[in-house]
């Protein structure tokens, strides 16, 4: 074989190997765009049709939901109006998939034997369930850790937990919240808004639940 014949063989191979470079190069960036977008597109659609919220908590039970200032727009904080607040059952508002199920902050020390034992952080023990949709909702300072787990699958009115005082709390409550997107917004209950919109002033409202398996 001549030196000019293996010179072609070498160019050969070396324009072969540059065009299988960016062949490859192309590949990974098509893979790339297709995987952005499968995260993107869902992100850019707009919400679905809001879900008919319940209470979340036991059906024909009577709750004061209410705010205060400081308390942040649009929060809620559910309380008893009759029996022991500590334990309660606390309920799927609707169904969907559990993608929270833990520690949001720092427990504390509230519990029914100490009441008035040290706060935590944040929400203490916590859930958040995904509806579809871009709706979620969130249901914070349960007594306990969480009955359910993430991935898991509930159904309106399953229980997830119990009502306690964990987290930066003052006393035995829950706090929920409706969110649409990343935003949260004015919670409805039964297809009725609750008219808590704003931690401006304090806000009392009662509500019976709504929140009944069927049968």
């Amino acid at each position: 074989m001549t030196t000019g014949q293996l010179t072609r063989i070498r160019t050969h191979r070396r324009v072969r190997g540059r065009r299988i470079t960016w062949l490859l190069v192309a590949l990974v960036a098509v893979v790339a765009a297709l995987a952005a977008a499968l995260v993107v597109v869902p992100l850019l659609r707009p919400p679905g049709p809001r879900p008919l919220f319940q209470l979340p908590v036991g059906c024909g039970e009577t709750w004061q939901l209410s705010t205060y200032p400081g308390h942040d727009d649009y929060d809620v904080d559910l309380f008893p109006t009759e029996g022991e607040a500590w334990g309660r059952p606390v309920l799927a508002s609707y169904a969907g998939t559990v993608t929270e199920a833990g520690v949001n902050g720092a427990v504390g020390g509230r519990n029914p034997e100490n009441p008035e034992g040290p706060r935590g952080r944040g929400g203490g023990y916590w859930v958040k369930i995904d509806h579809g949709g871009k709706w979620e909702t969130q249901y914070l300072h349960l007594l306990e850790p969480p009955l359910v787990r993430v991935g898991q699958r509930v159904a309106q009115g399953d229980q997830i937990g119990r009502l306690g005082s964990t987290g930066n709390s003052g006393a035995p409550h829950l706090h929920y919240e409706q969110r649409r997107g990343w935003d949260k917004v004015e919670t409805h209950f039964d297809g009725e808004p609750s008219g808590i919109t704003t931690d401006e002033r304090e806000h009392i409202v009662k509500r019976t639940s709504n929140n009944c398996q069927p049968g």
